[in-house]
């Protein structure tokens, strides 16, 4: 392995753990116990690299002080899991990027995940059906084995045969990878939530449609979605023993 590649290994663990440190000063926990794994790794890839002695030292004792803080933040997050009280809250500000569903959602989506309700009124037009088939995507190439989708949304009044054909391809293209799509309508439904069976529940303020339209077809943002400048809105993370179907809180 050559020196420039180290480098570059310490430079992306230092990256990840300075974020670790900020989202843990910031109480939110489990994105920052995701961050402290993944830098930690980053850590011991390096550790195995490089040659010099007291170098070796010095990284086994920062490897020793983020596993230590890393194990007491999944101590405290499971016992605020197991009493029912965590609360985790994140405020994406005007014209915020890098929160993708992927980077959003990744802190809470685990192998024992395999079935979803989504709760939006607003999956409906064009774009807001695309925003739910790109959260669809993500959980198809996310670290778990999804089987159901819920969603729960309102029906167009304008042109519901858009969102019909539109949904009905989705869960024709979902049932072409192992995945079912259930899909009810309601009129009076406003609040908007997302459940995962593993216990976490997700509300954001804005539904799955907190994404600015892009700038131009061929502006940055446009495909990458990290890149996609946000409308402000609030994530509020719960974390329940108890995951109930949507029929059970309409």
């Amino acid at each position: 392995m050559t020196q420039n590649h180290v480098t570059g290994m310490e430079a992306s663990a230092v990256s990840v753990l300075k974020r670790a440190v900020e989202l843990d000063q910031g109480a939110r926990f489990q994105e920052s116990l995701v961050c402290y794994q993944e830098g930690i790794q980053l850590l011991m890839d390096v550790l195995k690299a490089v040659k010099d002695d007291p170098k070796k030292v010095h990284y086994r004792g920062k490897i020793k002080g983020y596993m230590e803080r890393a194990e007491q933040i999944k101590v405290h997050v499971n016992q605020l899991k197991e009493d029912g009280k965590y609360h985790e809250q994140i405020k994406i500000s005007e014209d915020a990027t890098g929160y993708s569903y992927g980077m959003l959602f990744k802190p809470y989506i685990s192998s024992a995940l395999s079935e979803v309700w989504v709760e939006d009124p607003y999956i409906r037009h064009i774009h807001q059906l695309y925003n739910f088939l790109r959260f669809c995507e993500m959980l198809l190439k996310a670290d778990c084995q999804v089987k159901t989708i819920h969603l729960l949304t309102s029906q167009d009044e304008v042109d519901s045969g858009q969102q019909t054909t539109a949904l009905a391809e989705v869960k024709q293209s979902l049932q072409t990878q192992g995945v079912s799509l259930d899909l009810q309508y309601s009129s009076t439904i406003h609040d908007r939530e997302i459940r995962f069976d593993n216990g976490w529940i997700i509300k954001i303020g804005r539904g799955l449609d907190y994404f600015k339209k892009s700038k131009g077809r061929f502006s940055v943002g446009y495909c990458d979605y990290d890149l996609r400048q946000c409308h402000e809105t609030t994530v509020d993370i719960f974390h329940t023993k108890h995951t109930k179907k949507l029929g059970d809180v309409m």
